[in-house]
């Protein structure tokens, strides 16, 4: 008994999975707001006279963001570690040919405020399995700087020299020196490169540009002190970032015609009549292509050869695109495009009459299938 009740349940089981498969609808994705963290290294140039090499140091940063929409996003973010400074001072003797130049590094917390704006879901519309994103990002904080006693050094070594014969005019360049703590407000731009691993986790790359007053890297300079940072980190997302709707197809309209029975002498034998059923034929294209290739062409002809057999049957014709690549207008255009070929060819090379076809065509804005390399394709529906 145990085991007749386990195989009735199985054999449900596969009855309900196979109903399910053969389930014909459109997939759309649903954007879901949701909380993210951050977790990145890398280095900074703090923008000076000295060599690239000498004013490259280490730098780490920590984000918490949110994002409201598919396009906009607001992140809390702290880059923190440590900045560079060099000065190079000449004699004024020409005959003496003497130089200086003096190196330091400080240490500094900035947490900032930025707003975030994905490109790639601007200009390719929303898709969460896309490889690749970019991001734009624009705001500011406080820099809070300190530990600057390496600069209060070569400013020793700066009056040292100016109390011998040497005469050096270059003092003057230290005149913003600092000590102990400073906040200073600063402005932020950048960008963001989001390379997806999974709907949880996705690796980055970011570049952002930092301007503050010239009193940063204590040298009066006259215009403002600029740090850039190079950064690669981990990001991950909280929660579900997107859902999916799935649409099935409407079912066909069931049509009722009144029978209408005369009264005859005899009644003929009643001859059973079978209903035709409806072809479908999916012709898939390659991606950015309309043109059919020979494993789809054969696909066609079994839709003309139903026409041929059922005279009063017409098709409907309908394109769509992927949302994966491109854009609306590139869409559309590859859409109406694959449907227009395989109605041209019911036409031109199965003597198929047009006001026996209806033709449409849905870009990417809707999507037939989950999968989306799928989506590259002519759906054709004779009846």
């Amino acid at each position: 008994m145990k085991k007749t009740i386990m195989s009735l349940l199985l054999f449900l089981g596969v009855l309900s999975a196979s109903a399910q498969a053969e389930q014909k609808g459109t997939t759309e994705y649903v954007f879901q707001p949701h909380w993210y963290i951050t977790l990145q290294g890398g280095g900074q140039y703090t923008l000076g006279e000295g060599k690239f090499g000498d004013l490259l140091s280490p730098t780490a940063q920590i984000g918490v963001g949110y994002n409201f929409t598919k396009v906009v996003g607001l992140r809390l973010a702290v880059n923190a570690w440590q900045s560079k400074g060099v000065i190079k001072l000449d004699d004024n003797d020409i005959a003496t040919g003497l130089e200086y130049e003096g190196k330091w590094k400080w240490n500094y917390v900035a947490p900032s405020l930025e707003f975030t704006f994905n490109l790639s879901n601007i200009v390719c519309n929303y898709n969460p399995n896309r490889l690749l994103n970019v991001y734009a990002l624009i705001g500011g904080g406080a820099n809070i700087a300190f530990k600057n006693d390496e600069a209060q050094d070569v400013e020793k070594q700066i009056a040292a020299y100016q109390n011998t014969n040497w005469v050096f005019d270059g003092k003057q360049n230290m005149r913003y020196l600092w000590d102990g703590t400073k906040v200073r407000p600063f402005g932020k731009v950048g960008l963001l490169f989001d390379f997806r691993v999974s709907d949880k986790v996705s690796i980055n790359i970011e570049g952002n540009a930092n301007t503050l007053s010239d009193k940063y890297n204590s040298k009066k300079a006259g215009n403002w002190d600029w740090y850039f940072n190079a950064l690669a980190g981990v990001k991950i997302n909280l929660g579900k970032t997107y859902t999916t709707k799935f649409t099935p197809d409407p079912e066909p309209e069931i049509r009722y015609v009144e029978k209408v029975v005369e009264k005859v002498v005899e009644v003929p034998a009643k001859v059973e009549v079978k209903p035709i059923e409806k072809m479908r034929r999916d012709i898939f294209f390659t991606i950015n292509s309309f043109k059919v290739r020979d494993t789809e062409a054969e696909k066609i002809k079994d839709i003309a050869d139903y026409l041929n057999a059922n005279p009063r049957a017409k098709v409907e014709v309908t394109g769509y695109a992927d949302a994966g690549t491109g854009n609306n207008r590139i869409n559309d255009r590859l859409a109406k495009q694959r449907a227009d070929v395989v109605v041209k060819t019911l036409m031109n090379d199965y003597n198929i009459s047009a006001n026996r076809i209806y033709f449409d065509s849905k870009g990417s804005r809707v999507q037939p299938f989950a999968e989306n390399d799928l989506n590259r394709v002519t759906i054709c529906i004779a009846e």
